[in-house]
């Protein structure tokens, strides 16, 4: 069976949670399939007793979570980092590409529409971090924030988890990488900017494309592409050394725009640069086919073939080493492009480190911590 064919099958399977595009205008995924873990799947149907054009858009719903730890810890050789921190589940973004869609299963919701629309806070994250920062034995080493869905989505501005987190980091004097899509990080300028000056932080921030169109579709409650890079410009002006994630990077997508979003960046002050494949674990490679089908199905097949070239002939390998990669000449001509461009550009060799020497508990006086 062709690839073309298999994108059609899939789409297909898909159609029944799939509503009306009035509805989840704005969202960025085309469906909203049962979970994995559920024992039933679910398919809407017309009946002729609903009207589906009378029914309101899709509202952002938001359930306060209790977390017991805050830190999450992990051994993957595949990222610099072996501990990090997600204030929210679920992001309201919408960017259909996302690789944290399928843990919303885990909630019992659908990895599709419910993971941009049914969103978890965890009011207690500073808290809880402050617990953990002052545990006997604590070792400190860079936190990652905002690994899996971003700290600064549009919930952060009535809720500002992320920015008690930092204040807790910057009592600290701990490192952190922060990562995001958003110029609301520059919110947070006043903080950043003092931990920068004593090393203790970068930020990375993902540009995906330079098309607004396209971004728009993948990416619909994301700043511009322009917001982004003038946040990279006001992050650099103010010392905060950035990243520049062209991430993901989608065959016959957006893979053609490496050598442009490098050179914007680097000229906004990006001093580092990565580019991520696209991953597509679990529910994912079903929602991204749908979502090709509604908005660029004559590229589907090309994407997907590249895809398992790069995969062993999967459009997914969970391999430790390679998911962020992938394998064979298209992986490698991507990897020898992005090299290419950033020595042409000027980009240091050498990733920044973050000190880790000038950690520090706050003695506690009277219950409250203290610097002195």
């Amino acid at each position: 069976m062709s690839m073309e064919a298999g994108c059609g099958r899939e789409a297909r399977r898909l159609q029944g949670s799939t509503p009306a595009a009035e509805i989840r205008r704005g969202r960025g995924a085309t469906a909203n399939p049962t979970g994995r873990f559920e024992p039933a799947a679910r398919e809407a149907f017309a009946d002729g007793w609903d009207r589906e054009e009378e029914l309101p858009p899709l509202r952002t719903e938001v359930t306060l979570e209790r977390a017991r730890s805050i830190i999450t810890r992990n051994t993957s050789p595949d990222i610099g980092f072996d501990r990090s921190i997600n204030p929210y589940r679920g992001c309201e973004h919408g960017c259909v590409y996302c690789f944290a869609r399928p843990n919303h299963a885990y909630a019992g919701l659908s990895p599709g529409l419910d993971f941009e629309t049914k969103l978890f806070a965890k009011p207690d994250a500073a808290a809880l971090l402050e617990e953990e920062l002052s545990a006997r034995g604590y070792v400190p080493r860079t936190i990652a924030l905002g690994t899996a869905t971003d700290p600064y989505q549009p919930i952060e501005r009535r809720y500002r988890l992320t920015r008690q987190i930092l204040e807790v980091l910057a009592r600290f004097r701990h490192p952190v990488g922060l990562v995001t899509k958003s110029d609301l990080v520059l919110r947070d300028l006043d903080i950043l900017g003092e931990m920068a000056r004593d090393g203790l932080v970068k930020v990375a921030l993902s540009v995906t494309t330079l098309d607004p169109v396209l971004a728009r579709r993948m990416e619909p409650r994301a700043p511009h592409p322009e917001k982004r890079l003038a946040a990279i410009r006001r992050l650099a002006e103010a010392g905060v050394p950035t990243m520049a994630l062209v991430a993901p990077l989608i065959p016959g997508l957006n893979d053609h725009e490496i050598e442009a979003v490098l050179a914007r960046a680097r000229e906004a002050g990006a001093r580092e640069a990565r580019g991520v494949l696209l991953r597509l674990p679990h529910e994912l490679a079903d929602l991204m086919r749908d979502w090709f089908a509604e908005h660029y199905p004559d590229r589907a097949g090309r994407t997907f073939s590249l895809l398992a070239q790069s995969r062993g002939g999967k459009v997914y390998d969970a391999t430790y080493g390679r998911r962020f990669t992938g394998t064979g000449p298209y992986a490698d001509l991507l990897d020898q492009r992005m090299r290419v461009a950033m020595t042409r550009l000027g980009y240091p060799a050498e990733r920044l480190r973050l000190r880790t020497d000038l950690f520090r508990v706050p003695v506690r006086v009277g219950g409250q911590y203290s610097l002195f």
